[in-house]
């Protein structure tokens, strides 16, 4: 894995540092991340499943894409970076709102990070890079909302969170981006 720096904030999302991405989730330090959510015009969110190999939470069920920003990096475009390395395609996204957890991951690490979520609209077909991502579902939120309770362990962490405890932000937001 190639030394990545992640930036570490404080909760109002004030910079504080750099750490390389592994060393703050070993320690378990407030980083800044994104999650991206992208919908079709039948209102189903592109999901992916992790690829097997990845450094934590390999093989699990997820939004459409996360990470974290390079230092110095718009989030909007942090954003359609990753979506396109992981995914394939870019598409216009917006933040919609952002929240802070703290989750104890596999291989001994820490997920603790202020989480900015961003939802974009899309029917692109994915280009998965199989180096992060093994394979691509559509589903309604009601659908995700099911199989997480039934089945969290097939999901991240951050996702598991995002699902249970913000989907109204979630529901609000797909409101607001359709008027």
């Amino acid at each position: 894995m190639l030394q990545e720096n992640v930036v570490l904030v404080n909760e109002l999302d004030q910079e504080i540092g750099l750490m390389e991405k592994l060393e703050a989730h070993e320690k378990g330090l407030l980083h800044r991340a994104f999650s991206v959510l992208v919908f079709n015009s039948k209102g189903e969110m592109l999901l992916q499943r992790r690829a097997f190999g990845k450094y934590h939470s390999e093989g699990l069920w997820t939004n459409t894409c996360c990470s974290h920003p390079f230092p110095g990096e718009a989030l909007i475009e942090a954003g359609k970076r990753r979506l396109y390395e992981e995914m394939g395609f870019t598409c216009e996204i917006s933040q919609a709102f952002s929240f802070i957890y703290k989750a104890t991951l596999d291989k001994g690490l820490t997920e603790y990070e202020l989480d900015h979520v961003m939802i974009g609209f899309s029917d692109e077909t994915p280009h998965l890079n199989l180096d992060e991502v093994s394979a691509f579902r559509w589903m309604s939120l009601k659908e995700i909302s099911a199989d997480v309770e039934f089945y969290p362990d097939y999901y991240t962490a951050w996702f598991r969170i995002l699902m249970t405890e913000h989907i109204d932000k979630i529901r609000n937001a797909l409101v607001h981006e359709s008027l």
